[in-house]
C-alpha cells in the first residue's frame, strides 16, 4: 500500500526528473513516511507500508524496504542525501526492535550506495516545524499543512518536517 502527495503540478512528474540528485527524508517504521526534494524545488511525499504478509518471514519487510530504496535511488536520479528521524526512546520493545531493524537496513543501504545519511532528533524536528520541541502529532501535521502540503498522517508529516529542516540548512 502506498500513498503519494505532491506540492505542485511539476512534482507529479518527479519520478522521472531530467536533473540529478534528490534528498530523501524518512520517518522509519513499518508504516514509513517519506519526502523527496529535487534540486529544482519539487517535493513529493507519501507513505509506504512494509509489513510481513501472512505467510512471510519477518525479514521480508526489510528486503522490500531495501528494494524500495534502490528504486527511489534510480528514479530520483540518484539520491544525494538521506535524512531520517532519530528516535532515542520508544514506548515499547516491539517498536524499538522495528525501528532498529529499519535503521540498520537504511544505514547499510546508504553505505553500500555511498549516500550520506544523517539522523535528526525528534525534538529538533518538532521545534523547527512548530517552534516547540514537544509538539504533538497534530501540531506537526498542521504545520506541514500551513506550508502547503497535504500529509495523510503523522508519518508523512514527520518526513516533510524533516525535509524542511534539511532544506533550510539543517546539519
Amino acid at each position: 500500500m502506498s500513498h503519494r502527495s505532491t506540492t505542485s503540478a511539476a512534482a507529479c512528474n518527479a519520478a522521472t526528473p531530467t536533473h540529478s540528485g534528490a534528498i530523501l527524508s524518512l520517518d522509519l517504521g513499518q508504516h514509513t513516511g517519506w519526502a523527496l526534494a529535487y534540486p529544482r524545488g519539487a517535493v513529493t511525499s507519501g507513505t509506504e507500508l512494509f509489513k510481513a504478509g501472512r505467510f512471510e518471514g519477518g525479514g521480508m519487510p526489510l528486503l522490500r524496504f531495501a528494494a524500495w530504496l534502490s528504486e527511489l535511488h534510480i528514479k530520483a536520479g540518484p539520491l544525494t542525501r538521506v535524512v531520517f528521524e532519530e528516535v532515542r526512546a520508544h514506548k515499547g520493545t516491539a517498536a524499538a526492535h522495528t525501528y532498529g531493524a529499519f535503521l540498520g537496513q537504511l544505514t547499510a543501504w546508504c553505505e553500500l550506495h555511498h549516500v550520506p545519511y544523517q539522523g535528526v532528533p525528534v525534538a529538533t524536528i518538532k521545534k523547527h516545524a512548530t517552534g516547540k520541541g514537544n509538539a504533538g502529532k497534530g501540531e506537526v501535521i498542521a504545520a506541514m499543512r500551513a506550508k502547503g502540503h497535504a500529509p495523510c498522517d503523522d508519518n508523512e508529516a514527520d518526513a516533510l518536517a524533516i525535509m524542511h529542516w534539511a532544506l533550510q540548512g539543517g546539519q
